[in-house]
C-alpha cells in the first residue's frame, strides 16, 4: 500500500470520510518525516501536514505518540501552534507513529526571518509575539507521562544527565565538550519545573509579513526549566548571522525578558538563562555530531552530514560564554 492508501485507511478508521488527493514530501524536517497532504472533505479541498516518526532520531527526541498530546494541549491553551488530529501508526512505514497537523502559511528559513527585507515589519513585532507564545507554553500543564525530572530531582540535574548520556554514546571523547560540561555540572541552578518546548528557536517558527503564524517542532518537549527555552532561543547558531541581537537575531535580552514577564511569564533570572545558554550551545554541539552519525548509520541525507561541522562553532561559543560570565 502507498502512503496515501494507508493514510486514507487510518482516517476512515477514525471516522473521517476524506479522499486523499495527494501526498508530497516536504523538505526542511531534519528530525521527522513531513508530507504535504491535500484532502477532499465534504466536497472541499483542505491542506494538511502529515508528521511521522523518521527512520532514525536524535537522542532526547520523543515519539509522535508522546508529541501528539503535548501539541494538542498547547493548541487548546491558545499557543499559536497548528491543531493536530487523527494519530495513527504504520502510515509512512511499519511501526512509525504519525498524525495530521493543520497547514499554516509562513516562512521558516532562519536567514530569511532574521535578514530578508520583506520581513522587516515582522521583525518589529516578533520579539513580543514570541515572548507571548513562550509565556503561554510555560503556563500549560504537561501531559501525564511526559519525560522530565523525577520527584526531588532538579530540572538542570535531569537535563545534564540526558546530555551526559548523549555525550557518552558518541564514537569518541571530546575534551572541549568535557570542559564545558564540567562548568555546567558545577553551576547548575535550582529552577521551577514546567512544560518546556525544547526547540523554541528561529527556524522552528513560521513567519509572514505580519509576524508569527505558528510555533512548530515539538519533538524535544519535556518537563523542565522555563529558562531552558530562553537560553536555547539565544544560542548563537539560531541568530543566523545577526550576532548583535542575541535573542534569535531579533532583539536584545532585556527587551525579550520584559516582554515575557509582561505576557504573564515568571520573573526572569538572568543567571539561570546564562546557564541554559551555555547548556544550549553544548547540547547543539553534541546534537550536530549526532546528526552526522545518523548519516554514517545509513540515513543518507546530506544535510545531516553537513551539520556536524558546526560542532566546533558551538563549543567555542559555550566556552566564550563561560569566560565572559552572566550578562547583566
Amino acid at each position: 500500500m502507498t502512503v496515501s492508501e494507508r493514510l486514507t485507511d487510518n482516517l476512515r478508521r477514525q471516522g473521517c470520510d476524506a479522499r486523499v488527493i495527494s501526498t508530497e514530501p516536504l523538505a526542511g524536517g531534519a528530525c521527522q518525516d513531513l508530507f504535504r497532504v491535500v484532502l477532499e472533505r465534504d466536497g472541499v479541498e483542505q491542506t494538511w501536514v502529515l508528521r511521522s516518526d523518521a527512520r532514525t532520531s536524535l537522542p532526547g527526541s520523543i515519539s509522535r505518540a508522546d508529541e501528539y498530546p503535548v501539541v494538542h494541549a498547547a493548541n487548546a491553551a491558545g499557543v499559536p501552534t497548528p491543531a493536530v488530529r487523527w494519530f495513527g501508526e504504520g502510515i509512512v512505514r511499519e511501526g512509525a507513529g504519525a498524525y495530521m497537523m493543520e497547514w499554516r502559511e509562513g516562512i521558516a528559513l532562519g536567514g530569511k526571518v532574521t535578514r530578508h527585507p520583506s520581513l522587516a515589519a515582522a521583525r518589529e513585532v516578533l520579539p513580543e509575539q514570541l515572548a507571548q507564545a513562550l509565556a503561554m507554553i510555560h503556563s500549560v500543564t504537561p501531559p501525564a507521562g511526559l519525560q522530565g525530572p523525577a520527584d526531588g530531582q532538579g530540572s538542570a540535574a535531569w537535563s545534564l544527565s540526558k546530555l551526559r548520556a548523549s555525550m557518552d554514546r558518541l564514537p569518541s571523547a571530546r575534551p572541549d565538550l568535557e570542559l564545558a560540561f564540567c562548568w555546567l555540572s558545577e553551576n547548575a541552578p535550582e529552577d521551577p519545573v514546567g512544560l518546556v518546548h525544547g526547540d523554541f528557536r528561529v527556524g522552528n517558527f513560521l513567519v509572514d509579513n505580519t509576524g508569527l503564524t505558528a510555533v512548530l517542532d515539538w519533538e524535544f518537549a519535556h518537563r523542565g526549566s522555563p529558562f531552558e527555552d530562553m537560553g536555547w532561543l539565544s544560542v548563537r547558531d539560531w541568530r543566523f548571522g545577526v550576532l548583535d541581537k542575541p535573542v534569535g537575531g531579533l532583539c536584545d535580552r532585556a527587551e525579550f525578558y520584559a516582554a515575557y514577564e509582561a505576557a504573564g511569564g515568571i520573573a526572569v533570572n538572568p543567571q539561570s538563562v546564562h546557564f541554559w545558554e551555555v547548556f544550549g550551545n553544548l547540547s547543539w554541539a553534541t546534537g550536530a555530531l549526532w546528526q552526522t552519525q545518523r548519516y554514517l548509520d545509513g540515513d543518507y541525507d546530506f544535510e545531516l552530514l553537513a551539520i556536524g561541522r558546526r560542532t566546533a562553532e558551538m563549543t567555542f561559543e559555550a566556552l566564550r560564554l563561560i569566560e565572559r560570565g552572566v550578562w547583566q
